[in-house]
């Protein structure tokens, strides 16, 4: 089990790091219905991760691996075109930073959080987490790596939880912390919510390519 979780740590923490979904729950913190919009937000993204990483790992525990000393094409090549994938998103991200001087675009959605309620931060979360293409290749690779460990009982269940808590920390912490320090924590969370939203496209060009080549790696490994 501890290499499999060593295999999805770095996947995890693609998810953690997005900087998207945090921006947006520090704007659920920083509305009126701050304590409404922020939890919901929380149970979207917490149950998205799980189902996006759950269903991936039960897809590619079928996948036949009978002599685990053999080759894996299959495996290989679902973890090279998932890696290809990572990277291309990587070349897209970089490009889409703000040049010298401008303002980084953030999502026209964002404009309606002050209007949510708990259902609609709850779906929003959801999609984030469970629907989102750069999230979605990342719990892939997770599913991949814990479908293809050959964990027993209770195992799997067991590397997923560390997967989900490690990917929802980021959002995790500033909502609960929120809910025990709102007024402390205001300024903070204002000026991490400018900052990430300045270097969003480079943050995740950078992890993009990180956990492509990564992956790459894994899918030549498998043949």
């Amino acid at each position: 089990m501890g290499q499999a979780i060593g295999d999805i740590l770095p996947l995890a923490l693609g998810v953690a790091i997005s900087p998207i979904p945090i921006i947006a729950a520090i704007l659920m913190l920083l509305s009126p219905k701050a304590r409404v919009t922020s939890v919901g937000f929380l149970l979207g993204w917490v149950i998205g991760i799980v189902v996006a990483v759950t269903v991936f790992t039960l897809l590619s525990a079928v996948i036949p691996e009978d002599d685990p000393d053999a080759s894996h094409p299959i495996r290989g090549t679902v973890q090279l075109v998932l890696g290809a994938l990572l990277l291309l998103l990587a070349i897209a991200q970089w490009r889409k930073r703000p040049k010298p001087g401008e303002t980084a675009a953030l999502p026209k959605w964002m404009q309606a959080i002050d209007t949510m309620g708990f259902p609609v931060a709850f779906g929003l979360g959801f999609l984030l987490s469970a629907l989102n293409p750069k999230n979605l290749l990342m719990a892939a690779g997770a599913g991949m790596s814990i479908g293809g460990a050959g964990l027993d009982g209770g195992e799997p269940v067991a590397v997923i939880a560390v997967f989900t808590v490690i990917a929802a920390s980021t959002v995790l912490v500033p909502v609960i912390g929120y809910l025990v320090a709102a007024d402390r924590l205001r300024r903070p969370l204002d000026a991490l919510r400018g900052w990430l939203a300045d270097e969003n496209a480079v943050i995740m060009a950078v992890l993009l390519l990180v956990i492509g080549v990564s992956m790459v790696g894994k899918g030549i490994g498998s043949f």
